[in-house]
């Protein structure tokens, strides 16, 4: 059975109450709404893989991504629509297996709460195309908190330096 079927007749199942999980309340509020565009107008833009975890929300598998290797100064972008989420200042080492992020860029990501496993998560999307793009916890390092786990192929790295592409519409 694939991970998503299963995880999607589970959801099926009455959640139980989960009190008390400090991971219960959403980090940040959703900032920018995502533009009213049909997720298939991104599919020839982007490979099978990317398009099932930006748009279908699946998750690649840890260790996978070579974005967790990636040590330059730059930019990482929406994979589908091009907006820049996270500056490469706020990438660290999580130990997670995906790339992981202190921080986004301000006003650049919605979020939303996330059943699928039981146990309430922060799903965040890109608020410009609505791409999926991982969860938020708060287990990350000093000062904020925070460890934005994001999916690689959901991002597009920019070295600083090159220039940005213009934004996919």
């Amino acid at each position: 059975m694939k991970r998503r079927t299963l995880l999607k007749s589970l959801a099926l199942l009455p959640a139980l109450p989960l009190a008390g999980n400090s991971l219960a309340a959403p980090l940040a509020p959703p900032s920018v709404t995502a533009l009213d565009t049909p997720h298939s107008r991104w599919r020839p833009l982007l490979s099978d893989e990317a398009y099932a975890v930006l748009f279908e929300e699946d998750t690649e598998r840890p260790g996978s991504s070579p974005l967790n290797q990636e040590k330059r100064p730059g930019t990482y972008l929406c994979a589908a629509c091009y907006l820049p989420l996270f500056d490469s200042q706020h990438k660290y080492e999580s130990g997670t297996g995906w790339p992981s992020f202190t921080q986004p860029i301000a006003g650049h990501m919605a979020t939303k709460r996330d059943f699928k496993l039981f146990i309430p998560r922060t799903e965040y999307h890109c608020a410009r195309c609505g791409g999926h793009q991982g969860h938020v916890f708060n287990d990350g390092p000093p000062p904020r908190g925070e460890r934005w786990c994001n999916n690689g192929l959901a991002l597009h790295f920019v070295p600083r330096g090159e220039a940005l592409p213009e934004l996919r519409s």
